[in-house]
């Protein structure tokens, strides 16, 4: 099984242990997933099955989608409830206050990552530097907000609300943003992933209705890239890793290697000017 597998991610289950269900569920050696959910969050994991785990990276740069809920007036070291309470400051704005706040988080911003988070510093991954009660600098990186609206009104400090953003967005990092322009404190008490890129949870099948013909096999993901036909000289080579330059190709995005019987043999991404590196051999 070569390709991918959309998953409904219940909550209370690491990215990881779904990974773990689908492999023993589906007797496939080679499973991965091309980024964490965290455990309290549930919605959309895309897992890379066999040949596919190559392509993970391809995914990371993708735009994605949520919605949850946000609770104020407690400060918590995890950013959601799950964690412990550092800090608590009552809330004092109204509902126009949390409009005007979430549309100034809208656009550019640089937003600081949470200790709890698989960031690496050091080699060594925040949130086990968070779990022995270290608090070390990190750096901050430019995220985009692109929508950030209420789903529920303002009630009992909590309000529920649904969020597009880029590629390497915190959303508890952006509860706890929100509540810093509302002088006070907050935490994500759910999220639930609705996309990534194109790739949408109401697609997704659940850990136990999952089945092998729900793979987005390799055909099916590359069909709308571009195709490159090479003779069978060239082929031997492409199927030994070579390199490719302008003297096959002067395509300026990824592309798929063919051979004159119309099969697929490799799959290159760019990597400079007229330069293309073999990403993964069919």
């Amino acid at each position: 099984m070569d390709g991918f597998l959309l998953i409904n991610k219940p909550k209370g289950l690491t990215s990881h242990d779904v990974v773990f269900k689908i492999k023993k569920k589906l007797h496939v050696d080679k499973i991965g997933h091309t980024g964490t959910l965290d455990p309290f969050a549930c919605g959309l994991l895309i897992l890379c099955l066999g040949k596919a785990t190559k392509l993970a990276y391809m995914f990371s740069d993708l735009d994605k989608a949520y919605e949850g809920t946000i609770v104020f007036g407690k400060h918590y070291d995890t950013y959601d409830t799950t964690g412990q309470i550092m800090d608590e400051k009552e809330p004092l704005f109204n509902e126009e206050d949390l409009k005007n706040a979430m549309d100034s988080l809208k656009g550019r911003y640089q937003q600081l990552p949470p200790m709890y988070s698989a960031i690496k510093v050091d080699g060594q991954k925040l949130y086990q530097l968070a779990r022995k009660g270290l608090d070390v600098e990190r750096d901050t990186r430019e995220v985009q907000i692109y929508e950030f609206d209420m789903k529920s009104k303002l009630s009992t400090n909590q309000f529920g609300f649904y969020t597009s953003v880029s590629k390497g967005t915190y959303i508890r990092s952006l509860a706890v943003d929100l509540a810093k322009k509302l002088n006070t404190f907050a935490a994500l008490s759910s999220l639930n992933r609705l996309s990534i890129g194109n790739y949408h949870l109401k697609d997704a099948k659940t850990i136990e209705n999952v089945a092998p013909e729900h793979l987005i096999s390799l055909n099916d993901y590359f069909k709308t890239y571009p195709k490159i036909a090479l003779n069978d000289y060239m082929i031997k080579l492409v199927k030994n890793g070579v390199y490719l330059d302008e003297r096959q190709t002067t395509i300026n995005k990824p592309f798929i290697v063919i051979d004159e019987h119309n099969q697929m043999i490799a799959f290159y991404d760019v990597i400079g000017l007229n330069k293309y590196k073999p990403m993964l051999i069919f």
